[in-house]
């Protein structure tokens, strides 16, 4: 047992001794006890981040899959259309640019604009198709026209996946204590929506268009 030695001695001064020395301890006490709250309050704002920003990411390969597939799907409809309508190459050529520009982008910014330009361009080839009767009741088109609809409806389910995902860490991202720390640990910036202007979302709601098994 620790022995404390007082100069001069005197009840008084031994027990003004102990109190400081219970006051420094219940101080230590104090501090270890905020600091400990405090690191389990950023560790665990920390680990909701990193899954949120893990389920954003994920949410975005599911876009990525669907885009994928669409741009597959758009050489075979260019030359299907290109049997009936080769003359259209001005029409053609931008489809198929358009295609080339959003199968190279890699950013979320980049890949919303690259699809925007596709999804225009595509709605402008539906539309020469609708001036060609054979070319609209040839069944590789009215395939592809099933298959780029259904890949349309998937990427808008996607896309409010992962819109909702970018909102969720968005928004945690900004709230205290989160918001004092975050650029530290390198998620110092709101992440960006997959998200389309009113004339594109427009165009894509038209493209493809509705099939018919008329000519």
């Amino acid at each position: 047992m620790r022995r404390f030695h007082y100069p001069g001695g005197g009840t008084r001064a031994i027990l003004a001794a102990f109190a400081g020395e219970i006051e420094m301890i219940v101080t230590l006490i104090v501090i270890a006890v905020i600091v400990a709250v405090v690191l389990f309050v950023v560790v665990g704002a920390y680990n909701k981040l990193v899954a949120l920003d893990q389920r954003a990411d994920q949410s975005f390969a599911d876009i990525d899959v669907q885009l994928k597939q669409r741009q597959d799907l758009i050489p075979n409809l260019v030359e299907t259309v290109k049997g009936y309508a080769s003359h259209e190459r001005g029409t053609l050529d931008a489809v198929t640019q358009a295609r080339a520009a959003a199968a190279g982008a890699t950013s979320v910014n980049d890949k919303v604009q690259a699809e925007n330009m596709l999804t225009a361009t595509l709605g402008r080839l539906f539309a020469v198709a609708e001036a060609y009767p054979d070319l609209k009741a040839n069944t590789n088109y009215l395939e592809l026209q099933r298959e780029l609809s259904d890949i349309e409806n998937k990427l808008a389910a996607a896309r409010r996946f992962f819109n909702s995902a970018v909102s969720e860490f968005n928004a945690v991202r900004r709230q205290f204590p989160t918001v004092l720390f975050a650029g530290m640990v390198g998620f110092g910036a709101d992440k960006p929506f997959f998200d389309v202007g009113e004339g594109d979302r427009a165009a894509m709601n038209a493209a493809p268009p509705k099939v018919s098994f008329t000519a």
